[in-house]
């Protein structure tokens, strides 16, 4: 079972994301609270596997109760209004695994935190790159020299969003190759996860807004 911690001020927000959650026969929810401060006191005592916190709350904001439970061994999935609300980057480099719109389907909820349970990195597809240009398009970074052509090609293409699966048919390699190159790139620029990669990406200039490459 996966254990979630869902944290929302709104009550019908609050409300509906538990119900949701706890109809999953591999999800039980073990805490609600409306607040950070409660928040994090639950994550304490019920130590979570996922923390669906909202960005905006009293008392402790999502990025700081994101700090919190991952620093307890939780993934933090944060959940917004705003395609661009000015705290997810912060919230990303906090240490959260993705961010959702709270206009998201119920199936579609139930699927993002397993995906995060797994230990994936996760990002509403809709803004990822939107997001990503808003809040770091203007920083570059030396740490692009280290990658090999192939390695700079294959986080291009994470960034676009593409899947294992996908690179290795644009690439006309096996998944296997790519799941090499994904952890050889990860592991020379210190990076967690694929999230960090996007992150990396755009602040390098190795993506730009709009998916096109620099020239």
């Amino acid at each position: 079972m996966i254990k979630v911690l869902v944290a929302d001020d709104q009550p019908v927000v609050l409300r509906g994301f538990t119900a949701v959650l706890a109809a999953q026969p591999d999800i039980t929810v073990v805490g609600a609270a409306s607040d950070g401060g409660e928040a994090v006191r639950l994550a304490h005592a019920e130590r979570p596997d996922v923390a669906l916190l909202d960005i905006r709350m009293p008392v402790m904001n999502g990025i700081e109760v994101a700090r919190a439970v991952t620093g307890l061994g939780a993934k933090a999935l944060m959940i917004t209004t705003f395609d661009l609300d000015e705290y997810v980057y912060e919230a990303l480099l906090a240490g959260a695994s993705g961010f959702l719109l709270k206009d998201i389907r119920a199936e579609e909820l139930a699927e993002s935190v397993r995906i995060v349970a797994r230990g994936d990195a996760l990002l509403a597809p809709k803004v990822t790159r939107r997001l990503i240009a808003e809040f770091t398009g203007r920083q570059r970074a030396a740490a692009a020299t280290l990658l090999t052509p192939r390695e700079s090609e294959v986080l291009q293409l994470i960034a676009r969003g593409l899947s294992n699966s996908e690179i290795a048919a644009e690439l006309v390699v096996t998944e296997h190759t790519v799941k090499t190159h994904v952890a050889r790139l990860l592991s020379k620029l210190g990076l967690r996860d694929r999230t960090q990669a996007v992150i990396h990406a755009y602040e390098t200039g190795l993506v730009r807004a709009g998916g096109r490459d620099p020239a």
